[in-house]
């Protein structure tokens, strides 16, 4: 059985990309435009990680992660930022909120499926 992604970005041509190289993998894709409607699809389904911008409009990255850990659902699930935020400060906030890990735009393929497989359990 295939593994389910969600990637969060408000830009279509990243969740594009990112989409694309996940599905090459293997993986199911479902993609959300920013936190609200990130939200919206965490339904119960099985999601074995979310992968997400930081800088979003309607709700930004880390306010998402603060409302995914507090669902019983999808408390565990592992999140991935992907991101053009770089400053240490940021990174902190991210990971206090429950990131478990930090890539930054521009970002190679191969750079975040790497992170992919480290996160999401066979």
């Amino acid at each position: 059985m295939s593994k389910t992604i969600l990637i969060v970005d408000d830009s279509s041509s990243i969740r594009q990309v990112v989409g694309l190289a996940l599905k090459r993998e293997g993986y199911e894709v479902i993609q959300a435009e920013d936190g609200v409607d990130a939200l919206s699809k965490l339904n119960g389904v099985k999601i074995h990680l979310i992968i997400s911008d930081v800088n979003m409009p309607n709700m930004d990255g880390i306010t998402f992660v603060r409302e995914v850990k507090k669902l019983p659902n999808y408390k565990f699930t592992p999140i991935c930022m992907l991101t053009t935020e770089s400053e240490q400060s940021k990174m902190q906030e991210g990971k206090a909120a429950g990131a478990k890990a930090w890539v930054v735009k521009p970002f190679q393929p191969p750079q975040l499926l790497d992170a992919v497989s480290k996160l999401v359990l066979p």
